[in-house]
C-alpha cells in the first residue's frame, strides 16, 4: 500500500455499499468506520461488511467508538455527554466500548478510536485518576485482541494529553490527530501541537476549521483547505515525523455538498502528497 493512503470517514449502516463505492470513485482507498449499533454487529453482519470492503477494495483502518446520548450541540454539552469521562455513564459505556473492540477485531481493523471526553486538567482531581483507570482497562482489553486504542484530539490541550499518555502508560495507546478539533474547541494550535504529540500519532483526520470569535463557543468547520489548519504544512509535518498512515477525510455535514467537498479534499491531498514526493510503499498503520 502507498504511504499515507487517502481515506474517508464513513458510518456502517444500510448505505455502506453506496458509501464505499463513492469512496472508491473519489480516489480513496481506506476508511475509518463508525461502529454500527448493537443489532448490526452479529457475525453475519460482520461478514457482510467484510465482503463489501473486499468488493470495493477498501481497507478499514480504524473503528470509531460512539455512545448513545452523546451530543455535540455546544462545548459545555460535549463536556457533559461525550466519551468515557462523564461519571454517570462511564461504567456502562466502558462495557459498550469493549464490545465495539470485539467488533473491530472481528472485522480485522488494527484499532479502535474514541473521544475520551474532557479529561480533567488537574492531575490531583479524583476523577482524573478514575479516567486514567478507565483508559487503562479499555487499552488492556483491546490490546489482548491485538488492537491499538487511538484517542482523538480536541477536547484537551497537548500538555494535558501528553501527561495523560504518561499516566495511562500503555504501549498500544495512540493518537488520532484531528487538527480542526483544536480550532473548533479552541484548545490549541494544530501544527505546533502535532509536533509536540507526533510520536504518538498513528492515524489522523484531514479536517479544516475556522476559530470562533467568541471564547468558549464552537468554531466553524470548513471544506478542507479553506480553514486555518494549513493542510499542505500539516501533511509536511506528518512526513517529517515519519508518519506513513492514512489521511482520513472527515467532513461533518451531509448530502450532496458533503460528497462534493470530499472529492475536492481527495484532490487536495493527492496534490500535497505529490508536491512532497510521498508515494510508494508504506504501512497504513504507521
Amino acid at each position: 500500500m502507498q504511504a499515507m493512503p487517502i481515506g474517508v470517514f464513513v458510518s456502517a449502516g444500510p448505505e455502506l455499499k453506496d458509501k464505499l463505492q463513492f469512496v472508491k470513485k473519489a480516489g480513496a482507498t481506506t476508511v475509518q468506520m463508525h461502529c454500527p449499533p448493537k443489532d448490526a454487529r452479529s457475525p453475519e453482519a460482520i461478514e457482510k461488511i467484510k465482503k463489501l470492503l473486499a468488493d470495493a477494495d477498501i481497507e478499514v483502518t480504524l473503528v470509531f467508538i460512539g455512545f448513545p446520548g452523546e451530543s455535540y450541540a455546544t462545548i459545555p454539552i460535549v463536556a457533559q455527554t461525550v466519551g468515557l469521562v462523564p461519571k454517570a455513564t462511564r461504567a456502562e459505556r466502558l462495557t459498550e466500548a469493549k464490545q465495539i473492540g470485539d467488533f473491530a477485531a472481528a472485522l480485522g481493523a488494527p484499532g479502535v478510536g474514541v473521544h475520551m471526553g474532557f479529561i480533567p486538567e488537574d492531575a490531583n482531581d479524583p476523577e482524573y485518576k478514575e479516567v486514567v483507570k478507565t483508559a487503562q482497562e479499555l487499552a488492556d482489553y483491546v490490546g489482548k485482541k491485538g488492537l491499538r486504542m487511538h484517542l482523538e484530539t480536541g477536547q484537551e490541550s497537548a500538555k494535558v494529553l501528553l501527561r495523560f499518555f504518561k499516566d495511562v502508560g500503555r504501549e498500544n495507546l495512540a493518537i488520532n490527530f484531528d487538527p480542526a478539533n483544536l480550532i473548533l474547541y479552541g484548545t490549541g494550535q494544530p501544527l505546533e501541537d502535532l509536533k509536540l504529540v507526533g510520536r504518538y500519532v498513528k492515524s489522523c483526520h484531514c479536517k479544516d476549521a475556522a476559530k470562533s470569535a467568541v471564547k468558549g463557543e464552537w468554531g466553524r468547520e470548513t471544506p478542507l483547505g479553506e480553514g486555518e489548519v494549513i493542510i499542505p504544512e500539516f501533511i509536511k509535518i506528518l512526513k517529517s515525523l515519519g508518519y506513513s498512515g492514512p489521511l482520513t477525510i472527515e467532513r461533518e455535514i451531509s448530502g450532496d455538498q458533503q460528497l462534493a467537498d470530499i472529492k475536492k479534499a481527495v484532490e487536495l491531498l493527492k496534490k500535497c502528497k505529490k508536491d512532497l514526493g510521498i508515494g510508494g510503499c508504506g504501512c497504513c498503520c504507521s
